[in-house]
């Protein structure tokens, strides 16, 4: 009966029925706010369905069993078309770093559209140069050239073609599992079949093993820089151990390819790494591999690559950059998602030396470094310092993952837990023995029940079977408590009818 009671006044706040999907049984913080939602106006539920049937690409899939309709958000809120609000902990697929409609972003968005909108860099405007000084000062090393394109896809499509220009190689190395844009170029750096269409890419692309120590081979939960393990998992220091085995094993893996695959001599031309594997499921590595396999991609003549599109701007908490975490400085960076906190914005950075390659012929890029983008870019990196947000990813991710973790021990279907900062992964498994995927019904109950009762996580890994947490890095620990709670009733409620 007390259960019922909290029940029918969470509902009674939410908008939701006894009977409805909407079953939680705990406090949602979105409810004690005072705030409204705008007015819907928009096409009903039902037609924009059709209208996404029928007028968008089929390959323009949507989340959950009922897809949402948003229209509103934030800060680390939003609302759907019948006004109910949603906390949201997947930021966009990992783009709103600072918050939904952050108030100082918004207002500089504003009088930059006022004054002008776009001249194409034929012409010299004010905000691409601050912003790229901005942003520079932000790099560590001699990373000090700045190209500013429109998204994550054509910024890795641009770091190939430095990389291949620059040292006069073609061949470019990745991991399994990686994910890294799906234009034509960047898919064949993408290494999952489920992003794969049946036509020729990748043309001198080769897929190292992916060092995925919880998944993979060698290795196991204690090998990686994350700041929780499971119990009786012992940690292992860099370069000792389990972890020295693990990094020296997946290098094998690496030089077998090299062996195999790649013309001798110095013929790589670049190796691509995420700093966490993002679309993959948030795969940390051994600690210590990316150290290792920066150099030998560098004895071999290429240059090394970090992928900061997810990572970057702060989110794992200790450091700007992801790759700062593994000790490493990379020869070409490219970022996009958080850079802009929702607006069409994407970077590549990298040394003068590799810049100059690109003044062989003529580039250009119509929208890349646009006056808004600059405007927002700038704002976005000043709401990061005044915010603290990337202190606020550790302080805040780290009690999140504190709390999650504590789910490997009462779940036999919560196989693992890992990331660091607000970059975060719940790996599902059917036991934790033989770490099968958790199956797809599983799955999607337990995803559907966590968004009928107010929070929205992302899905992600070869079988769709690692939950992504990776919200505005404006969260609080109250938001943390309210997450885990929600996601805990939800496993809870598949883990007692198997």
């Amino acid at each position: 009966m007390q259960k019922l009671a909290r029940v029918r006044s969470v509902a009674a706040w939410s908008g939701c029925s006894i009977t409805s999907r909407c079953q939680s049984t705990v406090a949602n913080p979105a409810l004690r706010n005072d705030e409204h939602p705008v007015k819907y106006e928009g096409p009903d539920y039902n037609t924009t369905k059709v209208i996404r049937k029928e007028n968008l690409s089929p390959a323009m899939s949507t989340y959950y069993s009922e897809p949402l309709l948003i229209h509103q958000g934030k800060m680390q809120w939003l609302w759907d078309h019948s006004g109910k609000k949603y906390l949201d902990m997947f930021g966009g697929i990992v783009t709103v770093s600072v918050g939904h409609c952050h108030p100082k972003v918004n207002q500089a968005l504003h009088k930059q559209i006022d004054k002008l909108w776009h001249t194409t860099n034929i012409y010299m405007h004010p905000t691409v140069h601050e912003y790229a000084a901005k942003l520079a000062d932000k790099m560590p090393g001699n990373l000090k050239n700045v190209y500013f394109v429109n998204s994550g896809s054509e910024a890795n499509d641009l770091a190939m073609y430095m990389a291949r220009l620059y040292t006069g190689n073609h061949d470019i190395l990745s991991f399994r599992n990686a994910y890294h844009g799906m234009s034509p170029y960047t898919m064949g750096l993408t290494a999952h079949s489920t992003w794969k269409f049946n036509v020729p890419t990748g043309m001198g692309i080769h897929h190292v093993m992916n060092p995925d120590v919880y998944r993979g081979l060698w290795g196991h939960q204690g090998c990686r820089d994350c700041p929780v393990v499971p119990k009786g998992v012992q940690v292992c220091a860099e370069s000792e151990g389990d972890c020295a085995t693990a990094v020296d094993n997946y290098m094998d893996q690496f030089e077998e390819v090299v062996r195999y695959s790649l013309p001798k001599g110095k013929s790589v031309a670049g190796f691509f790494a995420e700093s966490i594997q993002g679309v993959g499921g948030s795969v940390q590595y051994p600690k210590g591999y990316l150290k290792k396999a920066f150099a030998r991609t560098r004895e071999l003549g290429g240059v090394c690559i970090s992928d900061e599109v997810q990572t970057g701007f702060g989110r794992t908490g200790e450091h700007f950059w992801g790759f700062q975490g593994h000790g490493v400085i990379p020869d070409i960076v490219t970022m996009a998602k958080g850079i802009g906190n929702g607006f069409p914005l994407a970077a590549v950075v990298t040394t003068p030396e590799i810049a100059a390659t690109m003044g062989q012929a003529l580039h250009f890029n119509t929208f890349g470094g646009n006056p808004m983008a600059g405007a927002v870019g700038i704002s976005v990196l000043d709401v990061m310092d005044e915010e603290k947000t990337m202190e606020n990813s550790k302080v805040v991710g780290t009690y999140l993952l504190e709390k999650l973790v504590t789910l490997v021990d009462k779940y036999e279907i919560v196989g693992d837990v890992r990331g660091k900062g607000l970059m975060i992964g719940i790996e599902m498994v059917e036991d934790k023995a033989s770490k099968k995927p958790l199956n797809g019904v599983d799955m999607m109950k337990i995803w559907d029940q966590t968004k009928d009762s107010g929070v929205l996580i992302g899905k992600g890994g070869h079988f769709g079977q690692v939950f992504r947490m990776k919200p505005p890095m404006c969260i609080n620990k109250q938001d943390a408590d309210f997450t885990v709670q929600v996601l805990e009733e939800a496993i809870h409620a598949v883990n007692k009818t198997r």
